[in-house]
């Protein structure tokens, strides 16, 4: 689906589109281009929508048809109009991509409706966003299309330079969410660890990354031991691809890591039926990464940003590590896998400690890793574990301004004797049963030294159950924007003397 956005300061009644698209808040409080609407359509606009049971309430649309230059109008609830954020308008854009999708050419009037404390240029790019993201089908496999029209956005009201540039910003980071949630919804036969790489270089090239893709070779002179114990259970062989974007004056670096198990059976420790329908989705860490990466340049993102993303299989086999084996990292710790389930750890480690070596300001990693984050913070929000107050902060504001939401959740020390090993540095299970997401933030963390470092969990939102707002049943693409607005906005901490 592609769209054409742009801004204009024409009126809403001289409006010439398909349908305008206005906002009504809760208890039918009208919004700004609503009374144009309601002299258009006979001048009964709120007992047309009594009738109809709209309240204005978020989430809410209705068609009302008019006798001016538009077709019809519809009306889009916002809920209390005193707590209207970017986020809501991003959802406000995905309801009217959704609902006016056979329509070729949409004006709306709801950028007006951000409230004093949301700039224009943000309200700007999150309907671009929400208009993007929400029209978003996957539809490859269908074997009939969609038939949608919607060719044609105009945001009404007008801007300047910076409302400009934020429609442009905001198509760039919808198009690489939707690269992402497109990995993520690829079946596993399509999406091998050497495909998968293969899609990263395609999606790269041109794009000003520096990218190296490592075979097993490569990897066994880099004792990326986890990669490769994990990996040697499939046919397909791993790969582990290196990304480097370097621009002229870079104002320091930062390192990112994605997990990429393109699918999980659980290996020896074999899943249920059940819990391996929805495993072509354990790579989504990768995607977000590498999605993010193709959209530094295009966004002219000045900080140097480093990404590792290990791509393997996780299959039983003859050849397949067993529980009880003991693997060797990068850094030269040992593991004793005791669940090859429990397999994205593994990968990460040596990714982790490659990242580290590099020493830059910050380390961000993101992986499905654990089914006890979701049981503590359900499917739609990841969870977040640092060794570094600032630096968590830094990438928790990220999120709240990119629209994805991040509980922070602790390490704590007393835990890490849950995973000490009889014959190892470690294991990679807990003993007891709980606190799993925890003990395995605490697994990843003997990786990192003492670079700051946040380890996002994002097991729950990687991938939506059902349609919700501008986010789409399937991959979601999650953890993309938080981390272009982390790379944008990120700043060096001063040294102290």
């Amino acid at each position: 689906m592609s769209i054409s956005f742009s801004l204009a300061t024409t009126a809403p009644e001289r409006t010439r589109a398909d349908v305008l698209a206005v906002p009504v808040f809760t208890d039918r409080n009208l919004g700004p281009g609503a009374a144009a609407v309601e002299a258009a359509s006979g001048g009964d606009l709120t007992g047309f929508m009594t009738r109809a049971g709209f309240t204005g309430a978020k989430g809410q649309a209705l068609f009302v048809p008019l006798s001016g230059p538009a077709k019809s109008a519809l009306l889009v609830g916002l809920g209390n109009e005193a707590e209207v954020t970017a986020d809501s308008l991003r959802i406000a854009g995905a309801l009217v991509s959704q609902r006016a999708s056979g329509s070729a050419r949409v004006a709306t009037t709801l950028a007006d409706a951000a409230p004093a404390n949301v700039e224009r240029a943000v309200a700007a790019q999150a309907l671009v966003e929400g208009f993007v993201l929400g029209g978003y089908e996957f539809l490859d496999y269908r074997s009939k299309k969609s038939e949608r029209k919607l060719a044609t956005v105009v945001i009404l009201g007008g801007g300047g330079a910076a409302t400009r540039s934020a429609l442009a910003r905001g198509e760039v980071v919808a198009d690489a969410v939707l690269w992402a949630r497109d990995m993520v919804n690829t079946p596993a036969r399509e999406l091998s660890p050497e495909l998968f790489a293969k899609a990263a270089q395609a999606r790269l090239r041109g794009r000003s990354i520096k990218v190296e893709v490592l075979d097993l070779a490569a990897m066994r002179r880099l004792r990326l031991g986890g990669v490769i114990g994990v990996g040697q259970g499939s046919k397909q062989s791993p790969r582990f691809v290196k990304m480097t974007y370097s621009p002229a004056g870079a104002r320091g670096t930062i390192a990112l890591v994605g997990k990429g198990v393109v699918f999980d059976s659980g290996g020896l420790s074999l899943k249920t039926g059940a819990g391996m329908e929805t495993m072509k989705t354990d790579m989504a860490g990768a995607a977000a990464v590498i999605a993010a990466m193709s959209a530094m340049a295009d966004l002219g993102v000045k900080t140097k940003v480093v990404a590792y993303t290990p791509m393997v299989e996780n299959m039983p086999s003859g050849e397949a590590i067993r529980p009880g084996d003991v693997l060797t990292f990068r850094n030269g710790k040992t593991a004793e896998v005791l669940n090859t389930d429990a397999e994205g750890r593994l990968i990460l480690a040596d990714a982790l400690a490659l990242a580290a070596e590099g020493k830059p300001d910050g380390i961000v990693d993101l992986a499905t890793l654990t089914g006890a984050c979701v049981v503590a913070l359900g499917e739609k929000i990841a969870g977040l574990m640092t060794n570094n107050e600032e630096w968590g902060d830094t990438v928790e504001a990220a999120s709240k301004r990119a629209g994805e939401s991040m509980w922070p959740l602790p390490l704590p020390k007393e835990y890490r004797k849950m995973i000490d090993s009889e014959i190892a540095d470690m294991k990679n299970i807990s003993h007891g049963g709980y606190g799993g997401a925890l003990t395995a933030g605490l697994f990843l963390q003997e990786f990192v030294n003492d670079v700051p470092w946040v380890h996002l969990d994002i097991a729950g939102p990687s991938r939506a159950s059902a349609d919700d707002g501008y986010v789409r049943r399937g991959g979601s693409g999650f953890g993309v924007r938080t981390l272009l607005e982390l790379a944008e906005a990120h700043r060096p901490a001063k040294k102290k003397k």
